[in-house]
């Protein structure tokens, strides 16, 4: 929504622009069209990391894939967007926002193909490691070119716009999941999960290419290695072996590898400190904004408890009830009905509220996550969709009401020249929650199940999963505190 409907103006004396104006759009419908395109690009990548949830048994059972190759099918994803979006989002300064996005998109329709044609286990995780690494070049220029492009009432419906199409990927990837593996097209069984992909990202190279305005960081005349080879080696080592640890009984060297990533990270910071006056990769004074480096700490916890629930609540609808691939993507549906309801009204309050409706929501999220854990425990196999129902529903609702508020709120103070790098960050903090999420399913719950399909040991650990997921929930609202309390005060 626009910093001056939030009273979030930036509190520094002018400057001439670093950076040329994007060439806006012509007309009105070009400028929706390449809204479109924007939000489509960000569509294929929520629902790449949502569409394998529910095909994830029948991938099991196809390719003879065991627990750690399944934590892998998502961790091969999330960790090379987590490495490099703050590189991509720099790259998009430099070399051209809209450019960046269509090489991002043939990357990653590359990969979405080769996934599909993926005969083992190994080639699989590889072809979504490089769709990952097309995600990283594509998505940073999603939220950089919508907040340099589109000012004032407009700015606001392009965030409010923004926040519904996350819940729309998270009805569609499950549902498109379960269908395409139950429709079993061509005797494909998953395949078509992954190759739903090319048409669309052929869509968005298309349309891309004619009608997203082009936008630069003038001066951004290169780009830091040091600082991106640090950051990329620092996420590295910690996300490995907490993906690794468990499956090999924690060894010493997971500890000293987790070690050594704590102070690469340290390094790097020190360097991106030395580098503030010659093109750094991360502009630092972007952290000394309450509400940014606050909202990025709820960006973060937000992907930790959707990459520990969703790949979990999965395994524990099809291997704890019993349920097929399509029953389980009714569950998803459910879900994310009230998403979309929660995000609907977070798109008509138009930022009026401020942090007190992302607060709202995970108070609602919180609530009906431990409703759901309560029931859970009380009706253990004879729990149906049915009865489900009200609680997963409200967990939508209640998460529907964060995302768009949060990345308005978070980004609302960003100079226009600093758009690339907080859009990598900020993207950043959401895709390594979800990759340490994914990681911690190994201690939460399969540490508990042990890759057994048992419905019994599937429930009792889900039902531990909730417990983090009420205690990540609580933690985000108190974090809300860092964002704008009331939206007419400048000054909060």
């Amino acid at each position: 929504m626009s910093s001056s409907a939030l009273g979030n103006e930036p509190q520094h004396t002018p400057r001439a622009p670093a950076h040329p104006a994007p060439h806006r759009p012509k007309t009105a419908l070009a400028a929706w069209i390449a809204l479109l395109v924007l939000l489509t690009a960000e569509l294929m990548n929520m629902l790449d990391q949502s569409v394998v949830l529910t095909a994830l048994p029948a991938i099991q059972e196809s390719t003879g894939a065991g627990p750690v190759a399944v934590q892998w099918l998502t961790t091969a994803y999330t960790l090379p967007v987590a490495v490099g979006l703050i590189t991509g989002g720099r790259l998009g300064d430099i070399h051209g926002r809209r450019r960046m996005l269509l090489i991002g998109t043939v990357v990653f329709t590359a990969a979405s193909l080769l996934c599909g044609l993926a005969t083992g286990p190994g080639v699989l995780i590889g072809a979504r490691l490089l769709q990952g690494v097309g995600v990283a070049v594509m998505i940073p220029q999603v939220l950089a070119t919508l907040h340099v492009t589109f000012e004032g009432h407009r700015r606001s419906k392009a965030f409010g716009l923004y926040g519904a199409v996350l819940a729309i990927a998270n009805v569609l990837g499950p549902v498109l999941g379960g269908v395409l593996t139950e429709a079993d097209l061509f005797g494909l069984s998953w395949r078509p999960v992954f190759l739903v992909n090319v048409p669309v990202g052929l869509a968005v190279l298309l349309l891309g290419r004619a009608f997203v305005p082009e936008s630069t960081l003038r001066g951004a005349d290169r780009l830091d290695l040091a600082g991106m080879l640090l950051s990329g080696l620092a996420v590295v080592l910690i996300l490995v072996p907490l993906t690794e640890g468990h499956a090999r009984r924690w060894p010493l060297w997971c500890f000293a590898v987790l070690a050594a990533g704590v102070l690469v990270l340290g390094v790097f910071l020190r360097h991106q400190k030395r580098k503030q006056d010659d093109a750094p990769l991360v502009p630092l004074s972007l952290l000394r904004v309450r509400q940014f480096s606050g909202g990025m700490a709820v960006d973060l916890l937000h992907g930790l408890l959707c990459g520990l629930f969703f790949l979990t609540w999965t395994l524990y609808l099809q291997n704890g009830l019993g349920l097929s691939p399509l029953e389980a993507a009714v569950a998803f549906v459910l879900l994310s009905v009230g998403e979309l309801g929660g995000a609907t009204v977070a798109a008509k309050t138009a930022g009026r509220f401020a942090r007190r409706l992302p607060q709202t929501g995970t108070l609602v999220a919180t609530a009906a996550t431990v409703t759901y854990a309560l029931q859970i425990g009380s009706h253990q196999a004879g729990l149906t969709l049915p009865a489900m129902t009200a609680p997963v529903v409200l967990i939508g609702f209640g998460l529907g009401m964060v995302s768009g508020p949060l990345a308005d709120l978070s980004l609302a103070r960003v100079p226009h020249e600093d758009a690339g790098s907080a859009s990598g960050l900020f993207n950043t903090a959401i895709h390594l929650g979800i990759a340490l999420g994914t990681a911690l399913t190994a201690v939460v719950f399969f540490g508990v199940t042990g890759g057994s399909p048992d419905g019994a040991v599937n429930r009792d650990a889900f039902v531990t999963v909730l417990w983090w997921a009420g205690g990540l929930l609580a933690l985000m609202w108190a974090l809300m505190f860092c964002l704008p309390r009331q939206a007419d005060n400048p000054a909060d």
